[in-house]
């Protein structure tokens, strides 16, 4: 009788490693055409339009789905960690992101990026109390001082830290918070739950800060701004949290949260097909290398696995 609850406790367990890495892996995906498409919608959009008003955008979108599916509304506490969510997600990392890179390139914003997978990995430790073992750390290390020499070397980084380094750096902490909270808090509410309250509790911000960009610089912009800034609300702040949360809520925080390392080079990648960036063979002996070191840190166990949960 133990025997067959122990087997049916591993099953549960690698069932939700499998689907939690599978969510994010979309959530990555979604996410790695964020600065791209930032960098192009804030060459014609003021940037704090580009930062606020995407959030606005997603914000109606959430509040449809949460009257469709009639979710209920969180408890005292868990709008206290939504408000961290929001802080660190819907506000914090577009805005700086959107600062950032009206001056800066999308290939110099991935350098810094590069650093989110080991900044969520710290705050899963902080924030949701998982515990990765000695192994873990020295792949996603690994990982890391490979994803930064691939940059360096095919010349995404250059020059003294700057104005937009900073933003970028703040950036990633905030981002780092937001996706440790979003997902410790995903395993009570779903992933989709916790980005659509997240979003609406933004709102006190997003709208005013929206409505001032707008009203100080009238947004105009043609059909590619717009396109960009539209995949920017439904997918990078939407839908692409939809299956990132809940991949870290299955798979566990730290554990899923490496998979990012494979971020940089695909953005590195959609920069080259949208804004005509030069991507080397390199490149691909880095997505190889990282692959790798994302496939060691699968293999390890933490010593505090996430538990399995139901809600998407």
């Amino acid at each position: 009788m133990t025997d067959k609850s122990s087997a049916t406790v591993l099953r549960t367990v690698t069932a939700d490693r499998v689907t939690g890495l599978t969510l994010g892996a979309v959530g990555v995906l979604a996410f790695s055409l964020s600065l791209p498409l930032t960098r192009i919608a804030v060459q014609q959009l003021d940037p704090w339009f580009v930062a606020f008003g995407r959030a606005v955008g997603a914000a109606l979108l959430a509040g449809a789905y949460l009257r469709i599916t009639g979710a209920p509304r969180p408890t005292p506490a868990q709008w206290r960690r939504l408000a961290v969510v929001a802080a660190g997600v819907v506000v914090g990392f577009p805005m700086f992101t959107s600062l950032a890179l009206t001056t800066q390139t999308s290939a110099h914003g991935a350098v810094v990026i590069a650093v989110l997978p080991a900044m969520t990995a710290v705050f899963a430790v902080l924030r949701a109390g998982e515990r990765p073992p000695p192994a873990f750390w020295a792949a996603g290390a690994a990982g890391l001082l490979a994803v930064l020499i691939f940059l360096v070397t095919s010349g995404g980084v250059g020059g003294a830290l700057t104005v937009a380094d900073l933003f970028l750096l703040a950036a990633v902490v905030l981002c780092g918070l937001g996706y440790a909270e979003g997902g410790a808090l995903s395993r009570e509410l779903g992933g989709a739950r916790t980005i659509c309250w997240a979003l609406l509790v933004a709102l006190p911000v997003t709208v005013p800060v929206t409505a001032a960009a707008a009203l100080g610089h009238p947004p105009r912009a043609d059909t590619t701004a717009w396109a960009a800034f539209g995949y920017l609300t439904a997918v990078s702040m939407f839908l692409g949290f939809f299956a990132w949360y809940a991949g870290l809520a299955r798979g566990g925080i730290a554990q899923v949260g490496q998979i990012q390392l494979a971020q940089p080079v695909l953005t590195l990648a959609w920069s080259a097909l949208l804004l005509g960036e030069t991507v080397t063979p390199a490149s691909i002996a880095a997505a190889l290398v990282v692959l790798g070191c994302v496939v060691l840190i699968q293999r390890t166990r933490a010593s505090a696995p996430a538990p399995a949960v139901g809600k998407v």
